[in-house]
């Protein structure tokens, strides 16, 4: 009898559940959104909340099918303390928190960022990673520390509540600051130095483990949302990269080669699996460019009437070009105060120009990531919002001469989740084979001979001289 399968991603204020069959067909779904609790600098949520949450969604898929392996991915650095009853002694600090920012720049200082990263893979000590939240907590709230039995991670927490075990996935530790990226287990120096012990953590394993039962239903180790994202994309192999145009953008690819550190490396490697990481890099705005040109001049034309319309668009615009940063930059310049652009409008260029113009500027940026990665890339699976442009897909094949490819399902981390589900309890042999069987491709957008290349090379040079100005 075939095994179902249920993913559940678990974002930042939403849940998405979905349950697969082990062929990969969607046989159902639900979601819920939950609102943060935000003063100043604080965001919180109540850690016995988000149980709640994803105890009702689990509920409404299995009142009407049968479940027989679930696996939880997560929002990565959302902190929660128990005490030794498994209760939670505070409200969970979620990731967006950064109350933590004097401890952050003192770990920074004691470490040194080249140490940190050859530790832990980051390339930076943020204020909401879990390491500076238990110091902040130890000096400013030291009852909650003293009486802290576990410091735990969201999907930790969820398997405690689900199986009664501690165990957590070494993926969503990669950012966490106290895991050893090369070995996979905690790193006593930076536990000694932070204060806590292995025996206050889960113990940690790799995804796709099964940690034990809850209602008959076996629960397995899941990974970082954004892991679970690339293995429901299928990307598990060099070679492979996603590109998620969504309101921000997100590029992936996997390698097996750890980067060298150097001074001002932008991009920090996450565990995938041993000797396998994960190469991220983002933008705060791609998609988000998009809906606001529409919103603020185009409110009665649908994105997919602006898409035919940019269509029509000669390659390069006539020289219109987009800065696309609305919101500042993070990678790989780091440029809070970069501002968006239209640089060399004339009478001639009309609305499809702008749409399209912006389009391309998305591009460019993922060219831009790819050409800094370093990494050897066959085949794009694009994801987002973006995805369902043919317009922009062609456009993103042509400026990145790689063929690029959309997926069936478009819930990828719930797929990602399923897949280690699946491997738990045995039904495939690896995450690598899941994924060959599981993750079906739509359309394929094949690489063509066109002007972008010269064309990239302009803006670039544009581009370096605008930004200049901020």
């Amino acid at each position: 009898m075939s095994k179902n399968l249920l993913g559940i991603d678990f974002g930042t204020t939403a849940l998405k559940a979905c349950l697969f069959d082990e062929d990969g067909n969607r046989l159902a779904s639900e979601s819920a959104q939950y609102k943060l609790i935000t003063k100043g600098e604080f965001v919180e949520f109540d850690a016995n909340e988000f149980f709640n949450v994803l105890e009702s969604t689990i509920s409404k898929i299995t009142d009407k099918f049968k479940v027989d392996a679930l696996a939880v991915d997560t929002q990565g650095e959302t902190l929660i303390c128990l005490d030794k009853n498994g209760k939670p002694l505070m409200n969970a600090i979620i990731w967006l928190d950064n109350r933590a920012e004097k401890e952050a720049r003192e770990m920074e200082n004691h470490f040194g960022l080249e140490k940190i990263y050859n530790i832990t893979g980051q390339t930076e000590v943020p204020a909401g990673y879990p390491a500076p939240k238990i110091m902040w907590l130890k000096q400013n709230v030291k009852e909650v520390f003293d009486n802290a039995d576990k410091f735990l991670l969201l999907e930790d927490y969820i398997l405690y509540r689900l199986t009664g075990k501690f165990s957590a996935s070494r993926s969503l530790y990669s950012s966490s600051l106290l895991m050893n990226i090369h070995t996979g287990e905690y790193d006593e120096e930076i536990l000694s130095y932070v204060g806590i012990t292995k025996s206050q953590l889960p113990t940690l394993c790799e995804s796709g483990t099964i940690i034990g039962e809850y209602k008959g239903i076996k629960v397995a180790t899941s990974a970082l949302d954004q892991i679970a994202g690339i293995t429901g994309a299928g990307v598990v192999k060099e070679g492979l990269m996603s590109e998620t145009t969504g309101t921000a953008l997100a590029v992936c690819a996997v390698t097996k080669e750890f980067p060298p550190y150097f001074e001002g490396l932008k991009v920090s490697p996450y565990y995938v699996r041993k000797g396998l990481y994960c190469l991220l890099m983002w933008a705060p705005t791609a998609g988000a460019v998009l809906e606001w040109f529409k919103g603020s001049f185009c409110e009665n034309i649908s994105l997919k009437e602006l898409d035919q319309m940019a269509e029509q668009v000669p390659e390069g615009c006539e020289g219109l070009i987009t800065i696309p940063h609305l919101c500042g930059t993070v990678m790989p310049e780091n440029n809070s105060k970069a501002k968006g652009v239209f640089f060399g409008v004339e009478l001639k260029h009309t609305r499809p120009y702008f749409a399209r113009s912006i389009m391309e500027s998305v591009a460019y940026m993922i060219k831009e990531y790819v050409e800094y990665l370093g990494v050897a890339i066959d085949e794009i699976r694009s994801m987002g919002g973006g995805a369902r442009s043919s317009l922009w897909c062609d456009i993103k094949s042509k400026v990145l001469a790689k063929d690029i490819v959309t997926l069936k399902e478009n819930e990828t981390a719930c797929l990602g989740s399923a897949i280690f589900a699946g491997v738990g309890i045995g039904i495939f042999n690896s995450v690598e084979s899941a994924t060959e069987k599981l993750v079906k491709k739509d359309l394929t957008y094949k690489a063509k001979p066109s002007s972008y290349q010269a064309l990239y090379s302009d803006y670039k040079a544009k581009e370096s001289k605008i930004m200049k100005i901020f």
